[in-house]
């Protein structure tokens, strides 16, 4: 009884683990980088960002955005 007790509790752990934290958006890609070999980073992970934000790699450090507009905007 206490295997399958274990069992579940272990099963339990992999899902939650699994679970999204809220920010369903992912960074957006980094296409060049500075030439800096060690570039600041203003964060580490995306507990280190205010509300809403994401600790992404940008051109030059890791940096908190904000998540892109959902529809692209159009000025013409």
């Amino acid at each position: 009884m206490k295997s399958v007790a274990a069992l579940l509790l272990v099963g339990m752990l992999i899902l939650w683990t699994e679970l999204p934290t809220g920010s369903a958006w992912s960074c957006p890609p980094v296409r060049f980088t500075c030439a800096m070999v060690n570039p600041p980073n203003q964060c580490f992970t995306d507990r280190g960002c205010p509300r809403y934000k994401k600790c992404c790699r940008t051109f030059c450090g890791r940096k908190c955005i904000s998540r892109p507009p959902s529809l692209p905007v159009s000025y013409g």
